[in-house]
């Protein structure tokens, strides 16, 4: 009898090898699934914003269902309520930038050349700090700013992503009702509930992130406007729009919001003022970190401050701003997609 074979290479190394050629394949199918959003992007960024917008506006869809009102009558009207809300926080926005942004950007000149001034800048000048700002800004809006040329195809396009994001929320909210139809066509038979099962974990835990950030948002810029108007900050308003515009990118945009507005104080009000500038932003983050923060990610999918901080820089490298804003709900939904995986299979079986 010929002696028993043994395998050229022992368990272990045949296990690793076999993750290994999973990782490799996995990693392959989302590099080509990148490349092709970038490549279609102009399609893809408007169908990424309605869903988000889809995820924010489902309950009022949900609710004038129930009182009765047609799918697509229900629809329009969800559609004509953000266009109401959004135009009219747009234009408060736009309005408090315009009317307070010189007093910000004269601040900020003023904080940067006091700093120079106290602790010395090596010799760089102003000019030379503003023209890496603007290299730094440029290199890092990267591809969501490679194919303009001037200001108004920026608008332009702007525009023209908007109005197809609300047509995309119009049918998304219409023909909501058909997505489960749609997805069972795509998947195998066999596969049907559990495609099913993710595609609704998926858009519950971006529904989830959506209603959350915004009310974190909301109260952020409440508290430290009323905060900074009580400490006379000079260009108050225009700050807390800041303050509430940038909150939609996680521990980045509240950095970047804080350190304007306790720079702003330093120019105009002085070291005091600055100081409880610092102290009003810092326990606004306290109580949103150990009060808000906790009570939105216990109803959605919760993720680890690195997770987020590395999906910001992935989503920043590869479509710019827009990729920041958008990086973190894909990654709730893709999280929400693994939760559901385990909660079928984490057991050692199907459930």
């Amino acid at each position: 009898m010929p002696a028993e074979a043994r395998p050229l290479l022992p368990e272990g190394a045949r296990r690793t090898a076999a993750w290994c050629a999973v990782a490799l394949l996995v990693a392959g199918v989302a590099a080509v699934f990148v490349w092709l959003c970038v490549v279609f992007k102009a399609a893809v960024t408007p169908a990424l914003l309605a869903l988000l917008g889809s995820a924010l506006l489902g309950p009022l869809h949900r609710r004038l269902l129930r009182m009765k009102v047609r799918r697509s009558l229900a629809a329009g009207l969800t559609v004509l309520a953000v266009l109401a809300v959004v135009g009219g926080a747009t234009y408060v926005v736009v309005a408090a930038l315009v009317d307070t942004g010189d007093q910000i950007v004269d601040s900020l000149r003023q904080a940067a050349q006091d700093i120079a001034r106290h602790f010395g800048a090596a010799g760089t000048s102003l000019d030379d700090l503003a023209a890496n700002a603007r290299q730094l800004l440029a290199k890092f809006g990267g591809t969501a700013a490679s194919g303009v040329i001037s200001g108004l195809s920026v608008v332009g396009q702007m525009l023209a992503t908007a109005v197809l994001a609300l047509i995309l929320v119009f049918f998304f909210l219409r023909d909501s009702d058909r997505a489960v139809g749609a997805l069972r066509s795509l998947a195998p038979r066999s596969t049907g509930d559990l495609v099913e099962a993710m595609g609704r974990r998926a858009f519950e835990a971006v529904e989830g992130f959506m209603r959350g950030t915004t009310f974190v948002a909301l109260v952020d810029a409440v508290l430290i406007g009323i905060g900074l108007l009580v400490l006379r900050v000079p260009g108050a308003i225009g700050l807390t729009a800041l303050v509430f515009i940038t909150a939609y990118i996680p521990y980045l945009g509240a950095f970047l919001s804080g350190a304007v507005a306790v720079l702003v104080a330093l120019a105009d009000r002085g070291f005091a003022i600055a100081l409880w500038t610092l102290g009003v932003v810092l326990a606004v983050q306290v109580i949103e970190g150990h009060l808000l923060q906790p009570l939105v990610q216990s109803r959605t999918v919760q993720m680890h401050p690195a997770v987020v901080m590395l999906a910001i820089t992935a989503g920043a490298s590869v479509a710019g701003i827009l990729g920041m804003l958008l990086a973190v709900p894909l990654t709730a939904a893709f999280f929400g997609v693994v939760g559901e995986l385990r909660s079928r299979y984490g057991a050692g079986g199907p459930a």
